[in-house]
């Protein structure tokens, strides 16, 4: 009786086996699909619609550039369609596309700046809702057409939507002068009551007849509607209150009225929000480690004066930035930093009362700025690599 129970449970675990090597059931080949890699909103001609752009990879002329090793061949199908939603649109496009437009992929999608000012929540929610879209997609603000901005053909990338995507990472990991802004990030924000959304700005750029695309600073929201923006420093700022600061460099002036160029290595910050005798301050609390890796006059970097001296000086520029990014901040009415939540956190009683006028609070609050700085390093060199002169 033993053995035949075995013997049943064996064939029943071969059975289980077959039937899990079989497939998925759903499973769709990938010549019938085209793979979206980025997504172009714009406002339409048309009033009251808007234009779709969808940037679909071409896998066989992908195949054959990395075969010739040339740009000979458009790697990508950029097909923009007009509707009246994001979704009716992009399903419409079927009459111009032989395959299904497939989003897993997606890397970017990038809104005009015309579309950011009406407001931006109508056209996010079917990146939100579908099942195929992906919440770790980058977000951008575009200071021309969001379907020109695509059209641009990359020197390294093969399709422009990489080349985005990498840009935006890129420089966030090397200057940290604008965030970078995933979709899921964009949403927690916007769904706060007080904590507004950025993103980064990307425009053409031209050199003769070639054009170009860069990150040109940091779009600023107030709920899902666009009210400004934020300059290089400004956005460097708003990433050292955030925490989000991870290289860069900063310039300043040595003692013999010298350029030296600082190194960013690793930073952090600490935001802590008081209320004393119904007065909000708001302490940040910012630590930066760097190296010292540039110098353009004779000093010897390696006294200990010296290194002080350009640590209070990078502190100062520090310092400087983040008072600049709040100010901006104040001035737009647009609490980009979070600082109601953090308040909120610690103190939930005073925030019942400060909640519903929190706009008109954010623009009289008082920021208190430390910064600490250590340079670690001074690279190869102890002294200038320059012979030192006898004085006559």
């Amino acid at each position: 009786m033993k053995n035949c129970a075995d013997k049943l449970l064996k064939t029943l675990i071969c059975i289980l086996l077959i039937i899990s090597l079989t497939g998925c059931w759903n499973r769709r080949e990938l010549d019938t699909l085209g793979v979206v890699m980025g997504v172009g909103i714009d406002k339409s001609e048309e009033p009251d619609k808007v234009k779709v752009t969808a940037q679909v990879v071409k896998p066989g002329d992908i195949k054959s550039h990395n075969k010739e090793g040339s740009n000979s061949s458009q790697t990508f199908w950029n097909i923009s369609n007009d509707g009246d939603t994001v979704f009716s649109t992009l399903r419409d496009m079927t009459n111009k596309s032989s395959r299904k437009l497939f989003f897993p992929h997606n890397q970017v999608i990038i809104f005009s700046k015309s579309i950011a000012e009406d407001g931006m929540q109508k056209y996010l929610n079917f990146f939100t809702r579908d099942h195929e879209t992906r919440m770790n997609v980058l977000i951008l603000i575009s200071e021309d057409n969001a379907s020109e901005i695509l059209n641009v053909k990359p020197e390294f990338e093969k399709v422009p939507a990489d080349n985005i995507s990498k840009l935006v990472e890129g420089q966030a990991a090397a200057t940290s002068q604008a965030p970078a802004v995933k979709l899921r990030d964009f949403l927690t924000k916007l769904v706060s009551k007080t904590t507004s959304p950025t993103a980064p700005f990307i425009k053409l750029t031209r050199d003769g007849d070639k054009k170009a695309v860069m990150i040109s600073g940091t779009a600023v929201f107030k709920g899902d509607k666009l009210v400004g923006s934020m300059n290089k420093h400004e956005g460097r700022g708003l990433l050292w209150i955030l925490g989000d600061v991870k290289s860069g460099i900063i310039e300043v002036e040595g003692s013999g009225n010298d350029k030296v160029c600082l190194e960013i290595i690793s930073a952090s910050s600490k935001i802590v929000p008081e209320i004393k005798n119904n007065k909000i301050t708001i302490k940040v609390n910012i630590f930066e480690e760097g190296n010292i890796d540039e110098q353009t006059g004779l000093e010897n970097l390696s006294k200990l004066s010296e290194v002080a001296s350009l640590e209070k000086k990078k502190a100062d520029v520090i310092k400087s930035e983040v008072i600049s990014a709040v100010e901006k901040a104040q001035e737009l009415d647009s609490d980009v930093f979070g600082f109601g939540d953090d308040i909120h956190q610690k103190y939930p009683k005073q925030w019942k009362n400060l909640e519903s006028n929190w706009d008109e609070t954010f623009k009289t609050i008082q920021v208190q700025v430390n910064v600490k700085t250590k340079l670690r390093l001074i690279g190869r060199l102890i002294k200038p690599n320059v012979q030192e002169r006898k004085e006559e």
